[in-house]
């Protein structure tokens, strides 16, 4: 797959990478909508900790029925998207996912071989977990970088030149996301596992590939309310549209 050649090419470039500053613009301003009544979970159990897997590979905590739908299109490695977790995860999990009336469904857009790594390690879990096990990424995205940068640029090279099945094991040996990922539950033999299933690779970078041609994402993190991309110019102002569709 050309995407997938295209990533596993790319050189150790960190900071820049991953991410854009830029905001998309949106077609139309907010829906104003009627307060929508909270929506309580079956008996038993908590929109929090229902996590569905998309036909597509993607992840979606929350009411699969919510009358109102947040995608965002984030890369681990994105300093946009580390900020973005950090100010509204806590807030859309526990305010808005929580109440039944809102869906956050976050879909990897992986743009260089440490992001790709990471990913797949998210999904080492049952689907329950991939959302901690992203936020805790992001939230601890600086140490991973320091990490990576240790490793060097020939090192790293080095293990991109591995076969397909060895690629991802040492890019997360030599960055120390084994371990990282290890105290947070996932076994040394769950990540090896998962780091030597090509299919999960070739399938994410696929992903990216259709996501920019067909929702034309070219940064992160981008989002849709409802299937409409807006313009993202913080937590705040998304908080705002989300309210004014209704989550109030």
């Amino acid at each position: 797959m050309k995407r997938f050649a295209s990533l596993i090419a790319l050189p150790l470039m960190l900071s820049v990478a991953a991410c854009s500053g830029e905001a998309d613009k949106a077609a139309e301003g907010p829906t104003k909508g009627e307060p929508i009544a909270a929506i309580p979970a079956p008996a038993g159990k908590n929109w929090t900790e229902t996590v569905t897997k998309t036909d597509k590979g993607y992840y979606v905590m929350g009411n699969p029925d919510a009358p109102i739908k947040l995608v965002e299109y984030a890369s681990l490695t994105c300093s946009h998207c580390a900020e973005f977790a950090e100010q509204a995860f806590g807030t859309i999990r526990d305010k808005y996912v929580a109440s039944g009336r809102v869906s956050y469904e976050f879909r990897n857009f992986v743009r260089e071989p440490l992001d790709l790594t990471a990913s797949m390690l998210t999904r080492c879990g049952p689907n329950e977990s991939f959302f901690a096990l992203s936020e805790q990424v992001l939230a601890n995205q600086a140490d991973i970088f320091t990490k990576a940068q240790a490793m060097g640029q020939q090192r790293f090279e080095a293990a991109l030149a591995l076969p397909d099945n060895q690629r991802f094991v040492a890019l997360a040996e030599g960055t120390g996301l084994i371990d990282f990922f290890a105290q947070r539950g996932v076994s040394r033999d769950q990540a090896l596992q998962c780091l030597t299933n090509v299919e999960t690779a070739q399938a994410l970078a696929e992903s990216t590939n259709v996501a920019t041609k067909e929702d034309d994402i070219q940064g992160t993190p981008t989002f849709y309310l409802n299937g409409r991309k807006i313009e993202f110019t913080g937590w705040p102002a998304l908080e705002t549209e989300i309210q004014a569709m209704g989550a109030r």
